[in-house]
């Protein structure tokens, strides 16, 4: 239930994807964030220009926009040609607004939902990607950015402290500042019967001017996909921690589709670390249909209430949880559609669907 177009105006291509679909499906799942009366509230989509040739040296230019339901994301990206056997400059700047439900979302009906907390994040990005020349397995992409991230109540203004009270930002202020520098490695082997991936993000926050924020954040996502017989074993592991300077938008949200199922945006928690395993077996029904079932779990590891302001102890949330349930995976020739039937820790039952790869 959408469009797509695609438009060339001389060497640059313009593609415009407009989409109704994801509205319908939000609305039967999704509390309200935000009242709105705007006509372009029932519109998410996506505007992408692209130019091949900028200055006659072929330089890339890579303009991109996208509006979901309470979120939009800006991104302009520069490429200069270089040699491929040194690593690959890409200029970045990007600015993103989207709801912070992950730390400051209230959860409802026993943790399987989360509603807006009145806080929303404004993150403006520029800085430069160094992209490594791969190697056969291994590959690495080395950033230095300047960040300045503001939080906005649901009508826009800028604030300071969140509904009970407490600091939004580490600073104190209206906004934070911060010069980081984020290496990330990743690693890939498959064949015909399995595959691993591992990727490891570090972001060390540099200490320009005194007030900017100081601290060291990790990241990492493993994962094993193992056939056998007709079906498809896949198991992954995500954890991270960060010490230093923090405010609480940083924390690591646990809960949601994509970590803990069963379970609202970080209602199981949100903590200075964190700790998600995933388990999940395909199975085909038929030449068009696939069934799966899957175990969620995760925990912050106690790290909850190192959390400035403490923001899950406040809204109550348990710090570790279980969800475990099954699915379908349809296929068709206009898109794939998912279904996840998950049950929480709670007894809570929560259905999540989706559709993508939508045929133009």
């Amino acid at each position: 239930m959408g469009a797509q177009k695609s438009i060339h105006a001389g060497k640059a291509k313009i593609d415009v994807n407009v989409d109704f679909t994801h509205k319908i499906c939000a609305s039967m799942m999704l509390p309200s964030l935000r009242n709105t009366g705007s006509p372009l509230s029932l519109v998410i989509g996506s505007l992408c220009i692209k130019h091949p040739n900028l200055f006659g040296g072929s330089e890339k230019l890579d303009v991109s926009w996208d509006k979901g339901l309470y979120d939009s994301n800006i991104l302009v990206a520069y490429r200069r040609p270089r040699p491929q056997w040194v690593a690959q400059q890409c200029f970045v700047m990007q600015h993103s607004l989207s709801p912070e439900i992950g730390v400051h979302g209230i959860p409802v009906e026993n943790f399987s939902r989360s509603g807006s907390g009145g806080v929303n994040l404004s993150r403006f990005s520029v800085g430069l990607d160094l992209n490594e020349p791969a190697s056969s397995k291994w590959s690495s992409t080395t950033s230095i950015k300047f960040e300045n991230v503001r939080l906005l109540s649901d009508d826009g203004r800028s604030i300071t402290r969140d509904l009970d009270g407490f600091p939004v930002t580490c600073s104190g202020n209206a906004h934070d500042s911060m010069v980081v520098l984020k290496q990330e490695s990743r690693y890939a082997k498959a064949n015909d019967r399995s595959f691993s991936h591992f990727t490891m993000q570090i972001e060390q926050g540099i200490p320009v001017l005194s007030r900017w924020l100081i601290f060291n954040r990790f990241k990492f996502v493993a994962s094993k996909g193992i056939k056998l017989g007709p079906a498809f074993l896949l198991s992954s592991l995500t954890g991270g921690s960060i010490v230093g300077d923090m405010a609480p938008y940083q924390a690591f949200a646990i809960g949601g589709l994509g970590s803990v199922r069963g379970y609202g945006e970080g209602a199981v928690g949100s903590g200075r670390s964190c700790l998600v395993a995933n388990t999940e077996v395909t199975f085909p029904l038929s030449k068009m249909l696939e069934g799966s079932v899957f175990l969620d779990c995760g925990t912050d590891l106690g790290s909850g209430r190192l959390v400035p302001g403490n923001p899950a102890l406040r809204q109550g949330k348990p710090g570790s949880g279980v969800g475990l349930g099954y699915g379908l995976r349809f296929k068709s020739p206009v898109g794939h559609l998912l279904v996840d039937y998950a049950i929480n820790a709670f007894q809570q039952k929560t259905l999540y669907f989706g559709i993508t790869n939508l045929a133009s």
